[in-house]
């Protein structure tokens, strides 16, 4: 694993993000909220620049009618074809029990992971997961930790 310092903390803002070229991978570091997550940039649809797509929330319907939005400013859409993910874990929203793709824990260092384990039942997992990386905070820098 190697670390890779991509950015200072104030260049990410709360809401925002910053696209970066690391170890060959072209890698989008998410604050939300003070968090930090990283998606690969690449839809696993046909490779799409998933990262510089539109961020937004979720529509949930209870009924027809009764409309909810939630979860603002935590999904990617990638502005090829529309598939959306989940920037704090990288979970598509899309057919979740045909395909799934490698997908990398995140963190903020002194922090437990944020993430949840996913399912052990295979039917249950995501079908599409963007990769993810690990994101540290040291001494007010944005650090990936990317595999090599």
């Amino acid at each position: 694993m190697a670390q890779y310092v991509v950015a200072t903390v104030e260049e990410i803002p709360p809401g925002e993000r910053k696209i970066v070229e690391v170890a060959g991978r072209s890698i989008g570091i998410f604050n939300l909220g003070g968090e930090f997550f990283a998606l690969r940039n690449r839809c696993p649809h046909q490779g799409g620049p998933l990262c510089s797509g539109t961020v937004g929330g979720l529509i949930v319907a209870s009924s027809p009618g009764a409309y909810e939005y939630s979860r603002a400013g935590e999904i990617i859409r990638c502005p090829w074809h529309g598939w959306e993910f989940d920037i704090r874990t990288g979970q598509s929203w899309f057919d979740p029990r045909h395909v799934r793709v490698r997908r990398y824990d995140v963190s903020i260092q002194g922090q437990p992971p944020a993430a949840e384990a996913l399912p052990e039942d295979a039917s249950e997992q995501p079908a599409y997961l963007a990769e993810t990386y690990a994101v540290t905070v040291q001494q007010q820098h944005v650090v990936v930790d990317v595999p090599i």
